[in-house]
This record gives C-alpha cells, structure tokens and sequence, in this order.
C-alpha cells in the first residue's frame, strides 16, 4: 500500500493546490471517497474508504466540489483491504478493488439507492446485489502506444487500460483480473502486433470480444495501413486463431476486414447469431443469463403467447429469450447492422412467424401509445443516456407491464419516475455487477399497470 500510495504522491506533485488532512465519510458514485473540506463543500479523493484519514493534494473543481490526489493514509478505516491487482491505483479500470466484501456490495448500490430517493421512488424495493465473478469479461477495449524505443529495459509498446482521468497507458504486463483468460491471453500477442503496425510514438486501440467460435478483434489504427501491416494483421489473426480481425482508420468509413476465419457468433437461448463488427453484447455472459432471467420475470407468463416489444433490441440479447418462452416478440433497434444480424438469425432459426423487426431511432421516433396498445409488455434497454422519450411514450400506453434494463443508475431513476407518474407501480429492481471491481452497475426493473388501470 505504502509503495502505491508513494506513487500517487509523486503524481500528484506538480499539482499547484494546497495539501489538507481529511476524513472520509462516503464512496461516491465514481468509487471515489468523499470528504469535506474546510469550507463544506464535497473533496473527492481516489482510492479511499469511509473512516480512512487521508493527507490529499486539491486539485481542480470538480462538480460542486474539488478533486484530491491521495498523498496518504494516515489512518486506515474499516472495510479496507489489499486490492488483488498490482496495477491499482494507476490503472483507470478498476476504482473498487480496495473496499471488502460488504462495503464494495455497499459502494455498488447507494449510487443506485441515491438515483431513487431523488427522483421519489422507493429504494425499498431493490433486491440483493448479483455479482459476477472477477475473470468474466468477456469484452474490453485495450489501448496500445509504441513508443521510441526499449529505454531503461522498458517495454517498446505499451498495452492495456488507460490511467484514470488519462490517455497514458497503463501496461498490463503483470496480467489482468477482470478479462476473461481468453482475452487476458492476447495481451502479449498484441503487444508483438503494435510492434509491427506502429510507428514510433504512435497509438492505437483493440477492441477483443470473445465469442463462441473464437475472438473478434478490431484494431484502431491511426493511420490507413500499408501492405506490410495488412500482411501482418492477417498473421496475427491466423497465428492466435482468431475468429475475424478487422481494422480501422480515421477517415476511412466502416472497419475493414483483414481476416474472417470463422463468423464470430454468440449462441442466444439456442439461437446462433453471426456478430456485425464491434457489435455489442452484455460483458459477460454470467452477467447475461442474470439480466435475461430478470427481463422475463418481470414480463412474465400469462397469455398463451405474449405479445412483446423489445425495444433498443441490439441484436437480440433478450428478443430471443422471449420468442423460446412462446412470445411472439417484435424488436425495434436503430442501429441497421445489429437488426440485420438479429433478422438473419430470426430467418435462419425458423422464428420469422415469431419474431418481427423494425429499424427506427427510437430516440427521435419512440413508439407511441397507440403503436404500444397491441403489446401485453415492452422491454427497453437503451444506451447510458436512458431512453426519455421512450419511457414517456409507454407511460401514457396500456401495456400491462414493463421491463426495465440499465447501465445507468441516473438515468434509469429518471425514466422510471415517467412510468410511474404515467401509473406504472414499480414492482423490484435487480442490481447485477456485471463490470467487477468499477463503479459501473446493471440492473433490471419490473413495472406493472396499477390494479386500478
């Protein structure tokens, strides 16, 4: 801990504020501790636990308060432990790992419980955490720079997650316990490719997922790449087996392919989906079966087959868990490479009599209410900025009842507050930590039309 905490000190050197001797008295919804300062207002300082007495560095506003460099720990408080990973403290993955047991499952639902009690709802009706275990993630976009040359027995090309609050990289050299093995495997691999397609002091990215017959790989170059490098882009997605690699320029349009070995494909509730580049699935898949479990919960099962509309459908992460519980479901995606991915499988599986598809922002073009008298329940799970205008629209409808999905606590108290207000009771709320060890949390939401709708 001292070794770390020398490192922060170090860091937080060159910053031209005052140091201060604080008390932490919370975790805030970025895992950072909160503190007051000498006027009142909130100090957010890194890598703390409530009762920890700290010697920070203030640094800039943040919010209505100011950030603080963690100098050291003067006193430890309670819940405090030694986090797993060696990279803690600098690299910008992971905010949490120095909380225990229950004081992270703490940490990870009061930005959840704060969303709520502000938007009036009650926290009551939030269920224990699910967690996913460490080594899962099954998804991760890793940054990669090269650099001039191997000066002091360093690295030629840097890999891995960038620093907090930075675009330095942090190497990963010393492993990862968040990625799936897969994933943790190409670490090295990679770092060989960057060698190859970077000049020195350039940087790029590699988006890794891993599917079930072997990894996707897009590789962000900074540059559009020569013969050499598509040849060596091509090498490497034959010598790691991967399922496809494609890479990306700027100013180039849609990712190129270099090598597609195999369809990368997810299997959802036995229906086969062939992936569109860089498309999106949950980032594990424990954490995919909790959510999916939570989503048909919440719709439920009292018609012969129900009438659903998965909305922001992807490329059908629940639509197809749906249509095997006998729904006859209808998915609205915006996005026209993941509805082509989940329409093909529709086709492919024989489930075009049960599953329909629609392109439309649904944002700009939400469904309205009586485009939703038809559904007996909607499912929605947009993106971090929530779906206002969706949620508007269903609380003015007659669907029976909702399922709510988020990545967002704030935004998902907002929307749930509509549905409410539009007489919607909001039955649970399912938190599911699916991204270990970050601030991040997942969750599901079932509504219901009150009894005297």
């Amino acid at each position: 801990m001292r070794r770390r905490q020398s490192r922060l000190a170090r860091a937080a050197a060159a910053l031209p504020a005052e140091t201060v001797d604080l008390t932490i008295e919370r975790v805030g919804a970025r895992g950072d501790g909160i503190a007051r300062g000498h006027d009142g207002e909130p100090v957010f300082v890194p890598f703390t636990v409530p009762g920890d007495r700290v010697r920070v560095r203030l640094g800039p506003r943040r919010g209505e308060g100011r950030a603080a460099a963690l100098l050291d720990v003067v006193a430890a408080g309670p819940g405090r432990r030694n986090p797993p990973c060696a990279q803690f403290g600098r690299c910008g993955g992971c905010t949490l790992q120095h909380l225990d047991d229950d004081l992270y499952a703490a940490a990870k639902l009061d930005a959840l419980h704060a969303a709520m009690r502000r938007h009036g709802l009650d926290p009551g009706v939030i269920e224990p955490l699910h967690r996913v275990p460490p080594g899962t993630r099954r998804r991760a976009r890793l940054s990669f720079v090269r650099r001039g040359g191997r000066q002091g027995g360093g690295k030629a090309v840097l890999i891995g997650f960038n620093a907090r609050e930075s675009h330095d990289v942090v190497d990963l050299a010393a492993g990862c316990a968040v990625l799936h093995p897969a994933l943790a495997a190409l670490v090295e691999p990679l770092r060989d490719l960057g060698a190859s397609v970077l000049a020195p002091g350039e940087a790029g990215a590699a988006a890794v997922t891993l599917t079930e017959t072997g990894v996707d790989a897009l590789i962000d170059l900074p540059r559009l790449p020569d013969i050499a490098a598509l040849e060596a882009l091509a090498s490497f997605a034959e010598a790691q087996d991967l399922a496809r690699l494609a890479w990306r320029a700027p100013g180039h349009g849609e990712p190129m392919p270099a090598a597609v070995r195999r369809p990368p494909r997810a299997v959802i509730a036995g229906v086969a989906v062939d992936l569109p580049t860089d498309g999106f699935l949950q980032a594990a898949v424990e954490g995919e079966a909790v959510l999916t479990e939570a989503v048909l919960d919440a719709v439920g099962a009292d018609a012969s087959r129900p009438r659903v509309a998965d909305l922001f459908a992807g490329v059908g992460t629940f639509t197809f868990a749906l249509a095997a519980r006998n729904a006859a479901v209808h998915a609205v995606e915006g996005a026209a490479p993941a509805l082509a991915a989940l329409k093909d499988a529709a086709d492919r599986a024989g489930l075009a009599g049960r599953v329909t598809a629609e392109r439309r922002d649904l944002d700009a073009r939400p469904l309205l209410a009586n485009e939703l008298r038809r559904f007996d329940a909607a499912v929605f799970d947009p993106p971090r900025a929530g779906a206002a205008a969706q949620a508007a629209s269903l609380a003015q409808s007659p669907v029976p009842r909702v399922a709510a999905v988020s990545c967002n606590p704030a935004t998902f108290a907002r929307d749930a507050r509509l549905l409410v207000d539009g007489g919607y009771r909001l039955r649970w709320v399912r938190p599911v930590d699916q991204f270990v060890w970050s601030a991040h949390l997942e969750l599901v939401a079932g509504f219901d039309r009150r009894l005297t709708e």
